[in-house]
């Protein structure tokens, strides 16, 4: 059932980017949400190419475009679809072509299968507890992903690199995150930082092109489960930072607590 499952979040992924990449091609119109945060027609798009494919798993969704759901209904909930249709909106309305789309499937808590796919850079990153995690290149090219999910395509990568690699928000640096960084200079003699959107950074420790990810600002589950799925498939952890336990799902309050993703 899994393995239907995964091929599932794929073909629902890649065909969200499609509709997506539709959108980014246009003059489109960016409205605001009560927060302020940036909500396009590509979102909305997205979101539905993304249901019509997981309504036929009969498992429940919280999306953040769909994110009314009480928590008294929610809590029940033994397993769940996490569904983040356009994660790095500011990215998209920047058109720097780092967005992604998240798609995880969470069982009593813990992301056990999840896929991260960047439209324009045509990347998909797979991870499932059971298959490990993958990187597949110019994916929307492919006839059939299901067979990319093979040994060359696995991550992490086992290449040697001659640097300690910080990734960090783009969009979202904060003063905390910074003095974390600093200290991690301190502490080792190469250090490269390389800024990045949406939950790409995550891919990044997944696939071993950093080996850290810190995180002091806010953010909510939709954006972190799919990669964090990705992560925990390719070895690595995403921890919350006071307490270094792993961040859990499906919460009351479905902001998390600051993390620290590590290989």
């Amino acid at each position: 059932m899994d393995k239907n499952f995964l091929s599932t979040i794929i073909s629902a992924s890649l065909d969200a980017g499609k509709s997506i990449l539709e959108i980014y091609k246009t003059d489109f119109n960016v409205e605001y949400k009560s927060d302020s945060s940036p909500l396009t027609q590509a979102d909305k798009s997205a979101n539905e190419v993304i249901m019509s494919y997981l309504k036929k798993t009969r498992i429940p969704v919280l999306s953040e475009e769909g994110r009314n759901i009480p928590y008294s209904e929610r809590k029940n909930w033994k397993r769940l679809w996490i569904v983040d249709p356009l994660d790095g909106t500011k990215e998209f309305v920047k058109k720097n072509g780092e967005f992604t789309v998240n798609i995880a499937l969470v069982e009593n808590q813990v992301p056990v299968m999840g896929v991260v796919y960047a439209p324009v850079l045509d990347i998909l990153y797979v991870g499932d507890r059971k298959e490990g995690a993958y990187k597949i290149e110019q994916a929307g090219k492919k006839q059939d992903i299901n067979k990319e999910l093979k040994e060359e395509n696995r991550i992490p990568k086992k290449n040697p690199k001659n640097y300690f690699g910080i990734v960090a928000s783009r969009s979202h640096l904060t003063k905390e995150t910074e003095d974390f960084i600093k200290k991690l200079e301190k502490a080792h003699s190469n250090v490269k930082i390389v800024s990045k959107g949406s939950s790409l950074k995550l891919c990044m420790v997944a696939e071993g092109e950093a080996d850290i990810y810190p995180r002091f600002a806010p953010t909510s589950e939709w954006d972190t489960a799919a990669g964090d799925a990705i992560v925990r498939a390719a070895g690595g952890k995403v921890l919350i930072a006071n307490t270094n336990e792993p961040l859990v799902y499906n919460k009351e309050d479905i902001l998390n607590p600051w993390f620290v993703v590590t290989k």
